[in-house]
């Protein structure tokens, strides 16, 4: 079953970077708040916008330096000295930068904020300017990683519902060879006794292949098309028992809008005839669907067996497909159960209603 990677990479390229837009809206949105929070603060918006036009390119290119070069290049390889060492370089140029626009492009007084006089580069200037640079790179940093954990959180569910997917559908098509082989051995069996009934083997047969192939391409179909499926199946081992098989089936419930992973309960009809013993000349089988008032689906089946005749029969794949088709789709949410119990083979199966 061929994985699909084009899909898989295209989610993951639009979900590895942050969209232009929220980068403008971001940018945009703290630009007037800080001419705001800081037009308040010196009573002067004037001068706080020139301030801010000034500085905001310089917040923008550290913080992007950050996130795009030094991150990547040094801290997701582990290299913390060298990622220190450049991000204060980094901090020791913005300050520079910062400092000489400010003072050349809007007012000498480069701090003007502080209580006393304060001259450029004096060491609590210096403080001061790079706290406000690792403030703005921490808060940035932190939406960044947030943004990258969401969309590799995403991108990880993704993976695995497409890893679902393909082992579901390898199960399913494991389904159809195993079930027209049998089918196809039964034909044969007919074919060499010449029996009359081969050719409505055939008919039946064709509109077997027409369900399988054609109609449950759906990860879930009717259960009355299931139901009906089951039924041509039964007709078609009818013509091969003839008077032999005995068969009851029973349906409990309104099941009109009751959707079931397609082919789920076939494996265990199969069974019945591949693995049932005749008693007293006749192979019986009981075939009851329910749905509960919890919003459950029951499906018993109950077929004549001898265990004594059955000890040297072939394990085929079908009742493991079914188990591991069951895990993948209801996890813990579903009962299995098969027994022997004096001369019939017991099988019950509960799942939730999709």
């Amino acid at each position: 079953m061929k994985f699909n990677f084009t899909k898989l990479k295209e989610f993951k390229n639009a979900n590895s970077s942050i969209p232009r837009k929220y980068h403008v809206i971001f940018w945009s949105c703290y630009f007037i708040f800080d001419v705001i929070q800081w037009g308040s603060y010196y009573n002067d918006y004037w001068y706080s916008l020139k301030s801010n036009l000034v500085t905001f390119p310089m917040k923008m290119i550290l913080v992007y330096t950050n996130i795009y070069l030094l991150i990547p290049r040094f801290i997701i390889k582990k290299n913390f000295k060298k990622y220190i060492f450049y991000f204060a370089l980094s901090l020791c140029v913005f300050y520079v930068v910062r400092t000489e626009l400010i003072y050349y492009l809007v007012n000498e007084n480069v701090w003007p904020e502080s209580e006393s006089p304060q001259e450029a580069y004096s060491f609590n200037h210096i403080v001061v300017v790079f706290l406000i640079g690792i403030y703005e790179v921490a808060i940035v940093t932190a939406l960044k990683l947030m943004w990258d954990w969401i969309a590799e959180r995403k991108r990880t569910e993704h993976l695995q519902e497409l890893q679902l997917k393909t082992e579901l559908k390898f199960l399913k098509s494991q389904i159809q060879p195993h079930f027209f082989f049998n089918t196809l051995n039964n034909l044969y069996a007919l074919t060499l006794e010449k029996s009359d009934s081969a050719p409505g083997v055939v008919l039946k047969l064709s509109k077997i292949m027409q369900y399988v192939i054609y109609d449950v391409k759906e990860k879930s179909v009717s259960l009355f098309d299931e139901i009906k499926h089951i039924q041509n199946y039964i007709d078609l081992e009818r013509l091969r028992f003839g008077d032999s098989l005995k068969i009851d089936m029973e349906i409990v419930g309104n099941i009109e809008d009751v959707k079931v992973p397609p082919l789920l309960f076939l494996t265990f009809i199969e069974n019945c005839f591949k693995h049932g013993t005749k008693i007293d000349n006749v192979l019986k089988v009981y075939i009851k669907f329910e749905k509960t008032n919890d919003n459950f689906l029951k499906f018993n089946l109950e077929n004549s067996f001898n265990k004594n005749s059955n000890l040297n029969r072939k394990r085929g794949i079908g009742i493991d497909n079914i188990k591991r088709r069951l895990e993948l789709l209801f996890k813990n949410n579903y009962e299995l159960k098969n027994m022997i119990f004096e001369q019939k083979y017991i099988v019950q199966l509960k799942i939730p209603i999709q």
